[in-house]
């Protein structure tokens, strides 16, 4: 079992001291969110909350994901960066191949992808990209990033597909690593999307039951695409599991990495900066030391 610090919403100042601190513990990855802007009234209800409502406000800090990273990589050496989850088609391809190779390279190969797909109207009407084609778009975006960052250093492409068309280009830098992507979402098509694309699956917070279903899921649909011997990545926050017996079970159901959020397990204020810095060596010494 590998272990995530999840660092959501975080205070910009807050980053870079976590991210040393993360790595001092012993935690293998760091996760980091992704919000463009905070739309005033929304038409569609938030779909991970018991009412549909946003549980966090319009001053709630969302560093782009993409510069968190190249600032915490550079000031860390080990700890491998992942994003949960970069809201994929509200993009263009082409930029998001060039940051994330860009930043691959600078991190030494320490950068992994988490795509989804948003679920708010006016992120796509505000960016100017369509809803309605957003599943489709992100399988083609995914289909660019394998091969501006599919690993070798830089190299010729060229794609023409329904959605995105191009002839022969370079990018450069580009890893010689390939980047690994992780696909989030716990519907159907965003299962299927993750055992067909992905080189893994990442969730939001999740119970024990849909992690372990989703899990079955992965097998069945891995299994159907003809995927099942290539390696595959499923990194989970659990939300009712806590103890090591919880996270024996989920390691048992197929979960890879597990998430955590210790600044709310062992008191004082969760969003204090030294409270976050000691409760993740706590909850080495407490739980990844001892799994």
């Amino acid at each position: 079992m590998r272990w995530t610090a999840a660092f959501p919403m975080f205070p910009a100042d807050h980053l870079l001291p976590m991210a040393r601190a993360a790595e001092a513990a012993g935690f293998d990855t760091i996760t980091v969110p992704d919000s463009i802007f905070y739309p005033e009234k929304v038409e569609s209800a938030y779909p991970y909350s018991p009412d549909g409502g946003r549980f966090w406000t319009g001053e709630t800090p969302f560093v782009d994901p993409f510069i968190s990273i190249a600032a915490m990589a550079a000031v860390t050496e080990r700890i491998r960066f992942l994003t949960n989850v970069v809201k994929l088609p509200i993009r263009d391809p082409l930029l998001v191949a060039k940051q994330l190779s860009s930043m691959a390279v600078l991190a030494n190969d320490r950068v992994g992808l988490g795509v989804g797909l948003s679920w708010m109207p006016e992120e796509f009407t505000w960016t100017h990209t369509d809803m309605k084609t957003r599943g489709k778009r992100a399988d083609e975006m995914i289909e660019i990033l394998r091969l501006v960052c599919g690993g070798g250093g830089p190299q010729w492409v060229e794609y023409h597909g329904k959605y995105y068309d191009f002839d022969r280009l370079m990018i450069s830098p580009a890893p010689e690593r390939a980047v690994p992507i992780s696909v989030g979402g716990l519907s159907e098509p965003g299962l299927r999307r993750a055992a067909r694309l992905g080189d893994g699956w990442i969730s939001v917070q999740n119970t024990e039951a849909e992690i372990t279903e989703a899990c079955r899921a992965l097998e069945r649909y891995r299994a159907e695409y003809g995927r099942s011997d290539v390696p595959f990545e499923v990194n989970a926050l659990c939300m009712d599991a806590f103890d090591l017996d919880g996270y024996h079970r989920l390691a048992d159901a197929g979960v890879t990495e597990l998430q955590a959020v210790p600044w709310y397990f062992y008191g004082g204020d969760p969003n204090d900066l030294q409270v976050q810095i000691d409760s993740l060596s706590r909850f080495a010494d407490e739980v990844i030391t001892q799994f």
